[in-house]
C-alpha cells in the first residue's frame, strides 16, 4: 500500500554501518545495496563504516552518529543473528530512547515468504535516539533488500501517508553530506 500525499520529498542524511568479521569494503554487498537504495531514493549518504562484530565498537560508532546533528538515520547490517559473535542488538538497544517494536515484527512477517520459519532467528530491531532512527538489519543482502523495499523506502519518505518517520527525526541540512 503506497499512499503519497501532496507533500514535498525531504532528503535525509543516512549513515550505513556494516558489522562483519569477514567482509571487506570490496565484498560488502549488503552495505553497498543499502548505499545504492539510499542514494537512488534521493537521500544523502552521511557516512559508511565497516566494523568487526565488537559490541563496544558498534555502540561507540552508533552513539557518535546519534550525537551528530547531521545524521538522521543509521542503517546497520549484520550481527543480528544468534552466533556467539553477533552483538548488534545488544550494542544498540541501550542507546535507544524509544523502540519501534513493529519494525522487527513487520520485517519477520515480510521475510516469511522468502525464508520461511528461519525468520524467527532474525533479531532485526529499530528505535529512535536523539531524533535519529536506528535500524538493525540482518547481514544478508536479501534481508537488506527486503527491509529497504518493504519498510524503509516508505517510512523514510515524507510523502508516505498516513504516517512516516520523517517528522520524528532531528532537522538537519539534508543535502549537506552529498557535497
Amino acid at each position: 500500500m503506497n499512499h503519497k500525499a501532496e507533500a514535498a520529498f525531504v532528503p535525509l542524511n543516512i549513515a550505513v554501518l556494516t558489522v562483519s568479521d569477514t567482509r571487506t569494503a570490496e565484498t560488502d554487498t549488503s552495505g553497498q545495496l543499502l548505499v545504492e537504495r539510499v542514494q537512488s531514493a534521493g537521500h544523502g549518504l552521511a557516512s559508511r563504516v565497516l566494523l568487526k562484530d565488537d559490541l563496544y565498537r558498534i555502540r561507540a560508532q552508533v552513539a557518535t552518529w546519534i550525537a551528530d546533528d547531521r545524521v538522521q538515520v543509521v542503517l546497520i547490517t549484520g550481527g543480528t543473528g544468534f552466533t556467539e559473535r553477533d552483538s548488534t542488538p545488544e550494542a544498540v538497544d541501550c542507546l535507544l530512547d524509544k523502540r519501534v517494536d513493529g519494525f522487527g515484527e513487520l520485517f519477520r512477517q515480510i521475510s516469511l515468504t522468502d525464508i520461511g520459519t528461519s525468520t524467527l532467528q532474525s533479531r532485526a530491531l529499530a528505535g529512535l535516539a536523539n531524533g535519529t532512527l536506528v535500524c538493525c538489519l540482518p547481514g544478508s543482502t536479501n534481508a537488506c533488500r527486503t527491509a529497504w523495499d518493504g519498510i524503509l523506502a516508505e517510512q523514510l519518505d515524507a510523502r508516505h501517508r498516513p504516517c512516516n518517520f520523517v517528522p520524528h527525526l532531528k532537522q538537519a541540512d539534508a543535502c549537506a553530506s552529498r557535497g
